[in-house]
Parts: C-alpha cells; sequence; structure tokens
C-alpha cells in the first residue's frame, strides 16, 4: 500500500472513532461510513473486506452473535429471564449492592466456559428485569457485568476469543491458561467488586416497597410456556457442550451456534419472524463496519508497523518486555477490537519469545493476553461484549453513552492492569 493510504486509513479510523465517542451521529452509521471510505480510498476492498482471515468481516462472530441471539430470543417467551431475576432478587435478600456483587460472580464464571459475548446475551436481559424489579438504574449493573465478563474471560482458553488465538500459536493447553491466569481472575473479580462498591454507590439505594414486593413474589409462576422451556434449556445445553467440545469436534462456535437456533425453531412454537425480530441487528452492522475499518488499518500496513515498534522497544528484555506488552496491549485493546489486533501481535510474540530462547513459563504470552483481554474494559467498544450490552440496552431504553461507560472502564482497566503487572512480576520474576 501507499503511504498516503496509510495516513488516510488513520484519519478515517480516527476520524470515525471521534464521532462515536461524540454521539453526534448513531454509533452504526458511524461505522459503516467509516467503513465505506476504507473502501472507496482503496484501504481495503470487496475481496478482502468479505473474504479474507486476516482483515476481513470476522463472519465467526457475527453468526454466532446472531445465532446466540436467535436462542435468546426463543428463551424470552417462556418467561425464563423473570424467574431468573425473581429468583436472584431473593437470594440477595433485595439489597441492590448484594444483587449485583451475585450477577458479577456469575458474569465472571460463565465468560470463563464461554466466550464472554454469549454470557452477557443471557445475562443481560435479566439483569434488565431485576433492575425493573427494583427501582434502580440499570447501567451501573450492565457495566458491571461488562467488566465482570471482560475479567472472567482470561481464566480459561475459550473464555475470549483472542485467547483461542494465542493458545494455538503458543501452543497452550486449557489447562495452562487454568493454572496460570484463573488464580489472577479471581483476584480481579474481588478488586472489581471493591471498585463497584465505590464507582456506584448511588445506584445501590433500593426502594423498600419494591423489594418487599419482590420478595413476596413467587419465580415459578413467571415461567408462561414449560414445554418451550424445555427444549430451550435442552438445546442451550448443547449449544454450550459444543463450544465446550471445540477442539474435540473441530466446529466453529458460529457453526454449533447456528445449528442450535435452527433446531430450536425447528422442534419449538415460537414464530420465526418473531424470533428474527430479537436479533440486535443494528449491532451487528456496528460490526461488520468496524472489522471493515480495522482490516483497512491492517492492509495499509499500520497495525503492522505498530507491532514492529513495540517488537523493537522490547528487544530481549524479558520484564521490561512483558510490561511494556502488557500495558501497550492494554492501550491498542481499548481502541482497535482486540480479536485483530492479537491476530497481528501473534507471530511478534513468537518471533520475541524465540529471540529470548523460550522465556519465563510463557510469561509474554500471558502478558498479551491480559493486555488484550483486560484493555477490552477501556473504552464502550474496546469489546464485543460492550458493543452488544450497549446494543441491548439501547433497545430497551436504557441507553449507555460511550463517556458513561468510558469513564468507568478506564479506571477498572488501569487498576486490573495494575494488579496483573504486579501479578506478572510476582510470579515470574521475583519468586523464581
Amino acid at each position: 500500500m501507499n503511504g498516503w493510504q496509510s495516513w488516510a486509513a488513520v484519519a478515517v479510523f480516527a476520524g470515525t472513532y471521534a464521532l462515536i465517542i461524540s454521539e453526534r451521529i448513531h454509533r452504526v452509521a458511524a461505522a459503516l461510513g467509516g467503513a465505506g471510505l476504507m473502501l472507496a480510498i482503496g484501504a481495503t476492498d470487496d475481496t478482502s473486506a468479505f473474504y479474507s482471515e486476516d482483515s476481513g468481516i470476522d463472519w465467526n462472530v457475527i453468526f454466532l452473535l446472531m445465532g446466540m441471539m436467535m436462542i435468546v430470543g426463543v428463551l424470552r417467551r417462556t418467561g425464563l429471564f423473570e424467574y431468573l431475576a425473581i429468583w436472584s432478587v431473593k437470594r440477595a435478600r433485595a439489597r441492590p449492592f448484594r444483587v449485583m456483587v451475585m450477577l458479577i460472580v456469575i458474569t465472571a464464571t460463565a465468560s470463563a466456559l464461554l466466550d464472554n459475548v454469549t454470557t452477557v446475551l443471557l445475562v443481560a436481559p435479566v439483569t434488565l428485569l431485576v433492575c425493573e424489579r427494583l427501582a434502580v438504574p440499570a447501567a451501573p449493573f450492565l457495566i458491571a457485568e461488562i467488566f465482570a465478563s471482560n475479567i472472567g474471560g482470561i481464566a480459561t482458553l475459550v473464555g475470549d476469543p483472542p485467547n483461542i488465538i494465542i493458545g494455538s500459536r503458543a501452543g497452550l493447553t486449557f489447562n495452562d491458561f487454568l493454572v496460570h491466569l484463573a488464580p489472577l481472575a479471581v483476584v480481579l473479580v474481588l478488586v472489581l467488586i471493591a471498585l463497584v462498591r465505590v464507582m456506584f454507590r448511588g445506584a445501590f439505594a433500593g426502594d423498600e416497597q419494591r423489594a418487599a414486593e419482590v420478595m413476596a413474589l413467587d419465580e415459578r409462576e413467571a415461567i408462561r410456556d414449560h414445554r418451550m422451556l424445555a427444549q430451550g434449556l435442552a438445546v442451550l445445553a448443547l449449544v454450550i457442550t459444543g463450544f465446550v467440545l471445540h477442539p474435540v469436534l473441530d466446529l466453529e462456535p458460529s457453526i454449533v451456534a447456528l445449528l442450535g437456533a435452527g433446531l430450536l425453531v425447528a422442534i419449538s412454537a415460537a414464530d420465526t419472524g418473531e424470533v428474527l425480530t430479537e436479533v440486535e441487528w443494528p449491532t451487528l452492522a456496528f460490526f461488520a463496519g468496524l472489522f471493515v475499518m480495522i482490516g483497512g488499518l491492517i492492509d495499509t500496513g499500520v497495525i503492522s508497523q505498530i507491532s514492529d515498534h513495540l517488537a523493537n522497544a522490547i528487544g530481549d528484555k524479558e520484564l521490561g518486555g512483558s510490561m511494556l506488552m502488557l500495558g501497550a496491549s492494554g492501550v491498542l485493546s481499548g481502541v482497535v477490537d482486540n480479536i485483530p489486533y492479537v491476530a497481528t501481535m501473534a507471530p511478534v510474540t513468537a518471533d520475541l519469545v524465540h529471540h529470548m530462547g523460550g522465556g519465563s513459563d510463557h510469561v509474554m504470552w500471558w502478558a498479551l493476553t491480559l493486555g488484550a483481554d483486560l484493555g477490552g474494559n477501556a473504552t464502550a467498544i474496546g469489546a464485543s461484549a460492550n458493543v452488544v450490552v450497549l446494543g441491548i440496552a439501547e433497545r430497551a431504553r436504557q441507553p449507555i453513552s460511550f463517556w458513561q461507560f468510558t469513564r468507568y472502564g478506564l479506571l477498572v482497566t488501569a487498576a486490573t492492569l495494575a494488579v496483573s503487572a504486579l501479578y506478572l512480576w510476582l510470579r515470574y520474576f521475583a519468586l523464581t
């Protein structure tokens, strides 16, 4: 690519990002407009945008979201989410902070077993109903769940899509992630709980009358269609099993989700047209536009140049290199989706590790994983789960603005990256 195209691609991305931040126009319109400009200036082309695995639209993400949104749409019709909302509130004695802690723990745990997008698709509708029952603002609870999903995702190989890329490139197993990163994930969840107690203290003033009304409810009465519920839960269990058995079945999560959605629509009494209305089409369009824009940065060599500069700065200094990798990945993943970022950085990291003679117990890979996953909390578009939940909130007429999310996200990201830096130093350098 020519030099002017690289600068033009940066200008288009920066301009689009500025529009998303300012919220002068809808983020979907901004992303699609930016994608169109990337194509117009020749930063990418139709072949690359629609068919390239490295710099095109990630159709696995798009169809995974679509399939899971359809399954959630069927489950919503059964009354399951109302049941879970009432059950969780009653177990927390209708105290908002206890409810938030419960939702954080559930979300983080589920995100370690599923990918974080699937987790928030299941938890967010419950959260909206919980907040409606307790008459508390939904935004703090949804934002806290996003943070929990991205933190929980670091614990296992399947917890976040970048982990799968890193595991494949570095030869790391499910147990490697569990042993090295799951203990840190537990600590970071505790850090998050302490932070939300301070950040969202104004959201914990519950309505005593509403709390008493919820405590008097029988959650079993919320179920409207027991047959459809049994069918939906059975299919969801099969889909989750398919996700977990991905290394054995060799089926992409998107295929598993679409098969599950098709099966559920076929065997249940749900109307296909109504189920399709549950799909967050604007969210899918936003992802498509974002992928095309990032593809323009990849095709023009912008991201590879950033990676090369990082590699030159690190050299063979493993301690300083791992800290720089952690910090740089955290910053960049807050701006660029962490999937293409990790796909670009994985070969660079492999070269660095080889140059260092193998490194200390894969510390460079752990630094890349932590930076990419935790950096996703920094901004409203830093990770896929963020975009999905913001779309759900907007559809529920409880919109979360870019800055409303980001002012908390920057604090949580800074705190979790600092704790992660301490963890890496202690475990792989100071105590070895």
